[in-house]
């Protein structure tokens, strides 16, 4: 019987070692948790890196700031497939192509973001974010806001940077 009691509870103690181990499988993060919808930002340099990996891709672009620094932002796409559903592929946003990046900036303040919309230099758009409980693109009112902080020479970047310090 005590050897009875081992098999079942050596069985018993392997399945939830099993069913532990993919628990993480399932988390998720909630858009909330990483970004800030009140921060949205628009981010324009060139393709270093395109990662496509679930659940979800990155790609990473060297912004040059007015002082001529470059600083490698970081931003947070949807899953592979649903990027080829909507026509981007390695070769699509291959290293050294010119981007413009909309979406909204991490809560962390760092050079990360979560991308709504990617565009290429010849005016291509693609909807790039995949997170379900994520806003579809920044508030007009507010890109606008950012671009005209840009435009005058004051980097919105910089100063939200500095705003999370």
């Amino acid at each position: 019987m005590t050897r009875r009691f081992s098999k079942t509870f050596t069985r018993a103690l392997a399945l939830a070692g099993i069913g532990y181990a993919t628990l993480p499988a399932h988390a998720h993060h909630a858009f909330s948790a990483e970004f800030d919808i009140n921060e949205p930002i628009e981010v324009s340099g060139v393709i270093s890196r395109f990662v496509l990996t679930n659940p979800h891709s990155w790609l990473y672009v060297d912004v040059t700031g007015d002082d001529g620094s470059v600083t490698n932002w970081g931003f947070e796409f949807g899953t592979p497939f649903a990027l080829r559903s909507s026509g981007v592929t390695k070769a699509t946003l291959a290293p050294g192509t010119k981007v413009t990046i909309r979406g909204y900036r991490s809560r962390n303040g760092k050079p990360f973001g979560y991308a709504t919309q990617t565009i290429l230099e010849d005016g291509r758009a693609f909807s790039t974010g995949g997170a379900p409980d994520a806003p579809a693109s920044p508030a007009d009112s507010k890109a606008s806001n950012a671009t005209a902080a840009k435009r005058s020479g004051r980097s919105s970047l910089k100063s939200n940077e500095d705003d999370h310090r």
